[in-house]
């Protein structure tokens, strides 16, 4: 059967390409802006080509997990060596250090909302599972105000 319509502009290096844009952190949108195309179009190379799709899908895991093991040292705290610089009527001093910084509660909350999200989610379901009879709920609120069943 014949293709018929406009060729593809995908090329096999694409999925390459893909691999090291997602790896900076690059979007959807912005590969499709590197590559000239639409959002569409992306999509469809992504169905279409699954060397394409897993380029794109381990490019964006291998940075999505640099910024989990970084959020997660936010939430934490932690400390690193490092140099400061001075300067003092012309002389440079290096003089190591080690920095620290302290746990960060908003880097923890939301490391907690999505490792437990059924402990730390802001939305809490609540189930009621008993019968509820709103004559008699209606009564019981009458008669603690002092209002008789004849006086409504």
């Amino acid at each position: 059967m014949k293709k018929t319509g406009r060729p593809s502009k995908y090329r096999p290096e694409f999925a390459k390409q893909a691999a090291k844009l997602c790896k900076l952190g690059a979007t959807d949108m912005e590969l499709a802006d590197f590559f000239e195309c639409g959002i569409p179009t992306l999509y469809r190379w992504r169905a279409e080509h699954p060397e394409f799709q897993n380029a794109i899908k381990l490019g964006k895991q291998d940075i999505d997990e640099r910024v989990e093991r970084s959020l997660y040292q936010r939430a934490v705290g932690y400390s690193h060596p490092d140099v400061h610089v001075s300067n003092f009527q012309g002389n440079v001093t290096l003089t190591p250090i080690v920095k620290h910084y302290p746990p960060d509660v908003a880097a923890a909350f939301i490391w907690l909302k999505n490792r437990q999200p059924e402990k730390w989610r802001d939305k809490h379901e609540v189930e009621h599972s008993g019968k509820v009879d709103l004559a008699q709920v209606l009564k019981e609120a009458r008669e603690r105000v002092g209002l008789s069943e004849t006086a409504h």
